[in-house]
């Protein structure tokens, strides 16, 4: 039952990615959704309140498409989790009408209509039925789905897949300002910036890098899945004070034989696959030849939420902190 399990998040993990953490588990910081922002009173007058018009909204999406809105997006479908996750938290949460099905955080994203989509069919008639004035893809979305949506009229913008934290806060302010929420977004990219700066700083002097296996995928122990150079997890690593164990393989998501593990033989292991199959440090240490690792040895094998380093929303920030927190907690008491 844990192989299936593990081979689906397998197909799950590298969907995501591809187009892009002691021992018992170590939970990241969850990223706050802000909180609604109270409307002050306004006094009455006699007076009648001019109302702004809504200004158009022109900009290219990641396909390199002008995308053209009236106004802000009132009613929007979301077919990604890191889109999901980028909308509820830049304000806009009440304004997603439709997420696809693997979209589950935060929990308010549950109560929004599942229109399928993650590795299923698209539910056209429910998506049409709601109505959007904007569907919101990404570099995951495939393109036959994206045509689908266009060939009945919908407005589709594809939200480009970012590579540092910088394209990321890009993403941020682009979905702000196809929603009409461009200045709280403003505070919310300042304060995830300031936390980012807070980690690199305290890491600017480290010279002992541990270095660090990401385990994506154990279905076969003997030769598991890790992030290769390139990937958001690769730069995860390196800016939380590590070395990736992966960046030494051809690809950006390969498998590495044991033997070559051995030989690496990394000082921290995170298991991004318990996120998806629960596998656990002491199932690490039960296979077949991992007892010589040195983080077997040293009970330095570590849970690891995945969900915060393979979405490519603000999550990216908690990642980035549990990691430099497990590789460098001296610095972090």
């Amino acid at each position: 039952m844990k192989k299936n399990i593990i081979s689906l998040a397998l197909i799950a993990l590298l969907t995501m990615l591809f187009v892009l953490s002691g021992c018992g588990g170590q939970t990241a910081v969850t990223t706050p959704m802000p909180e609604a922002t109270a409307v002050p009173a306004v006094a009455p007058t006699d007076e009648p309140t001019a109302v702004p018009a809504a200004q158009p909204i022109t900009l290219t999406d990641g396909l390199g498409s002008a995308i053209e809105l009236a106004g802000p997006a009132q009613r929007i479908i979301s077919l990604a989790p890191s889109n999901t996750e980028i909308l509820f938290y830049v304000g806009a949460g009440a304004q997603v009408v439709g997420r696809d099905s693997v979209s589950d955080y935060p929990e308010a994203a549950l109560a929004v209509a599942d229109i399928g989509g993650g590795f299923g069919e698209l539910a056209m008639e429910t998506i049409i039925d709601l109505q959007p004035d904007l569907v919101l893809v990404a570099d995951i979305t495939p393109p036959e789905q994206i045509k689908a949506l266009t060939d009945v009229g919908l407005i589709v913008f594809a939200l480009p897949n970012p590579t540092t934290f910088a394209d990321l806060m890009g993403n941020l302010q682009t979905v702000a300002q196809l929603t009409g929420h461009e200045t709280e977004t403003a505070v919310l990219v300042s304060a995830l910036e300031g936390r980012v700066t807070a980690v690199t700083d305290q890491i600017a002097a480290v010279t002992d890098k541990p270095l660090v296996f990401y385990e994506l995928d154990s279905t076969d122990p003997n030769a598991p899945w890790t992030a290769g150079a390139g990937t958001f997890i690769d730069t995860l690593i390196a800016m939380s004070g590590g070395e990736n164990v992966g960046a030494v393989l051809d690809g950006a998501w390969a498998q590495i034989s044991i033997e070559e593990l051995l030989v690496q033989n990394p000082d921290i292991i995170l298991l991004g696959d318990y996120t998806w199959g629960g596998v656990l440090p002491e199932d690490v240490a039960a296979r077949e030849g991992w007892g010589g690792l040195t983080a077997v040895q040293n009970n330095t094998v570590y849970t690891f939420d995945d969900n915060t380093v393979s979405r490519p929303g603000p999550r990216l920030v908690d990642g980035l902190e549990a990691m430099a927190k497990i590789f460098h907690p001296e610095l972090f008491e």
